[in-house]
């Protein structure tokens, strides 16, 4: 890891970028590049189930101590941010504590890896800051009401890492991807202003907007 190279604090971005990165590389820069963030039903509860979260507090019980609202960074990945909650397992008295990100979702768990890819990011954080192995995590899906438990594994972490130098790679070519419409897209809260359709899927504005205007004539 020493001979890799390693990003600058001036370099460095949101870790929560992944997760919209890895959902949709369009959505990533309508909300990233372009600024353009619309709330609905279900990120303003994501809203609201983070604030649950965002104590800064440290609460010890036992062999756990749990920190909430942890700052994160990776020089080598070029990431920052935040954890929703950090545990801090101790396996045996007099032994090292080992850290256990808990990444806090609103409603249930998706067909992709998105969350997962965050959560991985932060473990991946974690070992770097720490210098500690993160072997596994969990998400806690607020719909549930229940934790979901996930393997840092060595296909995930190459994901995420692949991911990173992604995020680091459209950021500094600064042009929103084009959408591609997918059932996924109807739960996205930025639809109406990504068009998919018209935007991406190969198909032109110009293409789509004749056949609109051809159906239209057929209906009247």
């Amino acid at each position: 890891m020493g001979s890799e190279s390693r990003h600058s604090e001036d370099d460095l971005l949101p870790l929560s970028a992944l997760q919209h990165l890895a959902f949709c590389e369009r959505q990533w820069g309508l909300i990233h590049l372009e600024q353009i963030w619309v709330e609905n039903r279900l990120t303003a509860a994501g809203r609201v189930e983070h604030e649950r979260v965002d104590s800064g507090e440290t609460e010890s019980r036992g062999a756990v101590r749990t920190v909430f609202s942890l700052r994160l960074r990776s020089l080598r990945l070029g990431l920052t941010g935040k954890a929703d909650v950090v545990e801090f397992h101790l396996p045996e008295p007099g032994g090292v504590w080992i850290p256990f990100p808990v990444e806090h979702k609103h409603g249930k768990p998706k067909p992709d890896d998105c969350d997962e890819v965050q959560l991985c990011a932060q473990a991946l954080c974690l070992e770097e800051m720490l210098g500690i192995p993160v072997a596994a995590g969990a998400l806690f899906y607020g719909k549930p009401r229940r934790r979901k438990d996930v393997e840092i594994s060595a296909e995930l972490r190459e994901r995420t890492e692949a991911l990173a130098a992604r995020l680091h790679e459209l950021t500094q070519a600064g042009v929103t991807p084009p959408g591609l419409y997918e059932k996924k897209c109807e739960s996205c809260s930025l639809l109406s202003q990504c068009m998919p359709r018209v935007s991406g899927g190969g198909r032109s504005a110009a293409a789509y907007l004749a056949r609109a205007v051809a159906e239209a004539s057929k209906e009247g």
